[in-house]
């Protein structure tokens, strides 16, 4: 799966991530989650969305590669993002994980996102996928930029069950007002209760 990740194609990898496991023993306990929904976003000067749209900076360096890389970064001043880098090295793209199942470890899940309701939820969304892998401000330093194909990591990410094309829903991303240009750059399982709610992006 991770050779797959050297494509060019940003919108095809994050199609066939869907599905895929990433699984987590960070904190010491072992959580795995399916993917069920994700998002592409692309490099300099293609996508406004995009943190490597204007080049890069200490912030965004890791989604220049190599790929299969994992990188991590803070928004709202509280949740953590998990992207898995693509592309050829020198050329910036990312998908972010924005949702799944999880497949294995649910107590320890539970337990880090005690707010959520029902197991549907506990990666329901990217800040919640992060917060069910166990990723922190602690332990997010230590694996931005760590390779999702060595088990050493702490984070690794391995086939699963692939889905059928035909499962394969798609959408404008959530939340970004860019949109308007046209990318339905969101791909998730059609019916399945972890992909996230859609919201449209707005002005600022």
């Amino acid at each position: 799966m991770l050779d797959a990740l050297a494509s060019s194609d940003v919108v095809g990898v994050a199609r066939r991530l869907l599905g895929a496991v990433v699984t987590s023993e960070l904190g010491g306990d072992r959580v795995s989650v399916r993917l069920t929904e994700v998002e592409a976003y692309a490099g300099v000067g293609e996508d406004p969305a995009s943190h490597a749209h204007r080049g890069r900076t200490p912030r965004n360096a890791v989604m220049f590669g190599p790929p299969g890389r994992a990188y991590l970064y803070f928004v709202y001043g509280m949740h953590w993002c998990l992207n898995v880098v693509t592309g050829s090295e020198g050329q910036a793209s990312a998908v972010l994980l924005r949702a799944g199942e999880v497949v294995e470890g649910l107590d320890a899940a539970r337990s880090r996102r005690l707010a959520s309701r029902r197991d549907n939820d506990l990666a329901r969304g990217p800040a919640c996928l992060a917060g069910a892998l166990g990723i922190t401000s602690v332990t997010a330093a230590a694996i931005n930029g760590s390779d999702l194909g060595d088990e050493r990591s702490g984070l690794w990410l391995r086939p699963g069950v692939s889905v059928d094309l035909a499962a394969i829903a798609s959408s404008p991303r959530t939340g970004v007002r860019e949109e308007a240009l046209g990318r339905p750059w969101r791909f998730y399982v059609n019916g399945d209760p972890t992909v996230s709610p859609y919201r449209q992006g707005v002005d600022r």
